[in-house]
């Protein structure tokens, strides 16, 4: 939608409801499924090396700015309020692309962010351990102990956050 009196870009106010399967699976009416929480899932990657960076939830105020600012707005479930990625650390999320799964209940966001990190925790990518699967995970020794595929932090929380609080909760 176009705002009549500044020719910006605007959200929609509302989604379209969700009338029939046909329309949701192979029209062109964006009808979100949100969850019983009124939050819908977004897998998030790197819009050039396709790197997964995070996994985050939007609501459907979220949805609406990330869709008119361009930039990626999620609902943190730990803070319990709308968060703009980046307003805090500066390293915004700029959306180049964003994707409706085919029942219109998970999204995927290709972004490009400025400063090149997305975890909180100082890692380029919230996906930053792998778990051992298969052999790996059966053998003795692995003790199904995580190992680390990023080995450097792209910044130190400490300078970025200060004494804010941590968002992981236990």
């Amino acid at each position: 939608m176009i705002d009549a009196a500044s020719g910006a870009a605007q959200a929609p106010t509302e989604f379209a409801p969700r009338v029939s399967v046909t329309e949701v699976e192979e029209g062109t009416v964006l009808a979100p499924k949100f969850d019983a929480d009124g939050l819908i899932p977004v897998v998030t990657s790197d819009a050039e090396s396709g790197e997964v960076l995070m996994l985050g939830y939007m609501n459907a105020e979220a949805l609406k700015a990330t869709i008119a600012s361009g930039e990626a707005h999620y609902w943190s479930r730990s803070r319990a309020c709308l968060w703009h990625k980046g307003a805090t650390s500066g390293f915004v999320q700029k959306v180049v692309e964003m994707r409706i799964d085919d029942d219109q209940d998970a999204l995927w966001l290709r972004v490009r962010v400025t400063g090149g990190a997305s975890c909180h925790v100082g890692y380029r990518s919230c996906f930053y351990r792998v778990v051992p699967v298969g052999d790996e995970a059966a053998a003795p020794a692995s003790g199904r102990q995580l190992k680390f595929v990023e080995t450097e932090k792209t910044f130190d929380p400490a300078q970025v956050y200060g004494d804010a609080p941590n968002p992981t909760r236990l």
